[in-house]
């Protein structure tokens, strides 16, 4: 049950006698129906709700396609999952998020006079969430000077990532520090935690494990030490234990927390499943691919013939299939629903990942284990008797077997899928003729036009930095 947030604001009446046209100007003509002062907690459900819903729709938009999830059908050409990025392709992301981080910053300065550490602590999370998402998105982008209008200051100069990154995983360690459970949250009960003090602490830490492997190919950030540090000291460092620890709102349908999809049915309209992300939950039996999708038919349109997608990237139109494609599952997009910020699976698979190399001294398989389990449960499904018997499922060592399962676990998960391809190349994708930018997934978006023609001078001193304005063009992170 979600519990909505009420907020009751006193309104006083001013009155005054005998004062002079001077004495306490400023004060009488305050405008009585304006609030003076925002209390941090009422901006914290509109943040967290917009960003939320924004995302899943993006991963359904965007990350689907280019990961090869799901695709357009029938479509004889173009699409992202044929690597045909349009130039604004990123667009409604820059815009959204930079109206949040916004809206954070103002949420930090509330928290800030008020004296409330925790509001701090969450406003710190927060903005370290949405810089990474969008500075993973196109690279080096506006922060000391963004969202700073009121102060003259128009035409932001960008940020390197390596500045970006340092500064967000600093005000995590602090946000870490500044939680406080003898304090509570006093601004009413938000719509992720409840105002659970000690779950916003382990959220805060898990995000600063996966922005640590993120940059972890960049050797001037000790990610692998300071990731170690996190683990081996889980109670200064607390991370997600489980998944009623994770991050995932829920969605109740109840205004304001309404589903994404005005209408849920368009979700799967035009659109069939990747033979590629079928084709490896058949592989290992698994339990959610009634969760995510519907079974093929025979062009009847009668006679089921169990879960099957179509190839990435196809050429010619839909003439060539005897059958039709599985299909989205409309459940997903119902509310009640949940949109996905951070799973307690994806920690686990970052232990095992740091494991199997020796990063930290747990056992690989069993996080790996874990974090299949935990991924299976989030959906509602159970992992089936015997499931790591099979050989397709069982931990056989490699990186590739925990970045297939770390795949699927972040299915509906913003960029994240985008993202850790990008670290690791991993899973392999397949490749067709019929795709475009030489068959490479592309590694960025290109800056939009709008702030191309609107902050020229700062836009290319920030092509110049990185190399290139180009869907190829790789981050700092990436080189």
């Amino acid at each position: 049950m979600i519990k909505r947030k009420k907020v009751l604001v006193l309104f006083a009446a001013l009155s005054f006698t005998g004062v002079s046209c001077t004495d306490d100007f400023e004060e009488v003509n305050l405008d009585p129906n304006r609030i003076e002062r925002i209390s941090p907690g009422t901006l914290l459900n509109p943040i967290l709700y917009e960003m939320a819903s924004f995302n899943t729709s993006r991963s359904n938009a965007f990350t689907f396609e280019i990961m090869q999830v799901a695709l357009p059908f029938p479509s004889a050409s173009g699409g992202e999952h044929r690597y045909d990025i349009g130039e604004n392709a990123g667009s409604s992301t820059w815009n959204t998020y930079y109206r949040w981080l916004t809206n954070i910053k103002e949420m930090q300065a509330a928290a800030v006079e008020a004296q409330a550490p925790n509001y701090e602590a969450v406003a710190l999370t927060l903005n370290a969430w949405v810089y990474s998402l969008l500075t993973d998105s196109f690279g080096d982008v506006p922060m000391e000077e963004a969202a700073r209008g009121d102060e003259g200051i128009l035409y932001p100069a960008f940020n390197t990532q390596q500045e970006i990154y340092t500064s967000i995983l600093s005000d995590l360690e602090r946000a870490n520090i500044l939680f406080d459970p003898e304090q509570e949250m006093i601004y009413g009960n938000d719509i992720l935690y409840g105002n659970d003090v000690g779950k916003w602490r382990r959220f805060c830490n898990s995000l600063r494990l996966r922005l640590l492997l993120r940059v972890s190919k960049r050797p001037e950030m000790d990610s692998y030490s300071k990731m170690a540090g996190i683990l081996d000291n889980p109670t200064d460092n607390p991370a997600f234990t489980g998944n009623e620890e994770a991050a995932i709102l829920e969605i109740s349908g109840v205004a304001p927390l309404l589903s994404p999809w005005g209408r849920a049915v368009d979700f799967r309209t035009g659109r069939a499943a990747s033979a590629f992300f079928i084709d490896n939950l058949n592989a290992l039996n698994d339990p959610r691919r009634e969760r995510f999708f519907g079974q093929a038919a025979l062009k009847d349109g009668k006679t089921q013939i169990g879960y099957k997608g179509i190839p990435s990237g196809y050429a010619g139109n839909d003439s060539q299939f005897d059958f039709v494609p599985s299909n989205l599952n409309i459940a997903l997009v119902t509310a009640p629903m949940i949109a996905v910020i951070m799973t307690y699976a994806e920690v686990e698979f970052i232990k095992a990942e740091l494991a199997r190399q020796g990063t930290i001294s747990g056992d690989a398989q069993v996080h790996y284990q874990n974090g299949v389990k935990a991924a299976i449960e989030q959906w509602g499904a159970e992992v089936p008797a015997g499931y790591f018997e099979n050989p397709a499922a069982a931990y056989n060592g490699t990186l590739e077997r925990i970045m297939l399962q770390k795949y699927l676990a972040l299915y509906f998960n913003d960029y994240q899928q985008w993202f850790e391809y990008r670290r690791t190349g991993l899973p392999a994708l397949p490749k067709t003729e019929s795709m475009v930018n030489n068959q490479r997934v592309p590694v960025r978006f290109r800056y939009p036009t709008a702030v191309q023609l609107s902050n020229s001078a700062n836009y290319s001193k920030a092509v110049e930095h990185m190399g290139g304005d180009d869907i190829n063009t790789k981050v700092w992170w990436e080189k």
